[in-house]
C-alpha cells in the first residue's frame, strides 16, 4: 500500500508542475477555459465507455485518444484529456495502475504534444509514450508479453491519433469548431 501512496503523490506533483506551466495569460476567462476543459473531459470519458469494448485491454483502438491533438489548438484540453483520462479509467476497471499511471501518461503526453508545432509532430507523443508506458502495466495485469503488448497498444494509438486525430484537427480548423478552441500563444 505504501507504493500506491507514493505513486498517488507523485502524480499529484507532477500534475501541479504542469498545470503551473500554463501561462496564467492564457486564461483571461477562468470560467471559460474551465467549461472547455470540462467539455474535452466529458467528450473523451464518454467516448472512452462507448467503446468500452475496444477501449480496455491489451489489445485496444481507444477512439477517444483522437481528441489527443487538442492540446495544439487549446491549453485547457491538457486537463480536460488528463480529468477525462482519468474518469474512463475509474469506469475501465482495471484497477490503479490504469487509474493512476494511464491517466499520468495522458497528462504527460498532453503537455508535449502542445508543445509541439504541428498535428504531424503532436501525434508522437501520445503514441510512443501509450505504447511503452501503458502496455507496461497492462502486460503485468494481463500477464502477456510486454513488446507484443507495446506492439498492440502502439498499432492502436497509430489508428486513433493518427487516423482519427489529425483528421480531426483539421476539421476543427476548418469549420466553426475553430472558435471553441482560443489558443492564446
Amino acid at each position: 500500500m505504501l507504493w500506491i501512496a507514493i505513486l498517488v503523490l507523485i502524480i499529484g506533483l507532477l500534475t501541479g508542475y504542469i498545470l503551473s506551466k500554463i501561462k496564467k495569460d492564457e486564461i483571461n476567462n477562468r470560467s471559460a477555459y474551465i467549461a472547455r476543459a470540462s467539455v474535452i473531459a466529458a467528450i473523451y470519458a464518454l467516448t472512452t465507455y462507448i467503446f468500452k469494448p475496444i477501449s480496455y485491454g491489451p489489445i485496444q483502438v481507444r477512439v477517444s485518444e483522437a481528441l489527443t491533438l487538442l492540446p495544439l489548438l487549446e491549453s485547457s484540453a491538457v486537463p480536460g484529456l488528463f480529468t477525462g483520462c482519468l474518469l474512463a479509467n475509474i469506469l475501465g476497471g482495471l484497477g490503479l495502475w490504469d487509474i493512476c499511471l494511464g491517466s499520468l501518461i495522458t497528462l504527460i503526453a498532453a503537455y508535449i504534444t502542445g508543445k509541439m508545432p504541428g498535428p504531424i509532430l503532436g501525434a508522437f507523443p501520445p503514441i510512443i509514450l501509450n505504447a511503452f508506458g501503458v502496455a507496461y502495466y497492462l502486460s503485468k495485469i494481463y500477464s502477456v508479453p510486454y513488446w507484443m503488448t507495446a506492439l498492440y497498444i502502439g498499432f492502436g494509438e497509430l489508428i486513433s491519433v493518427a487516423g482519427f486525430g489529425i483528421p480531426l484537427f483539421y476539421l476543427i480548423q476548418r469549420t466553426s469548431l475553430k472558435d471553441f478552441f482560443r489558443r492564446n500563444k
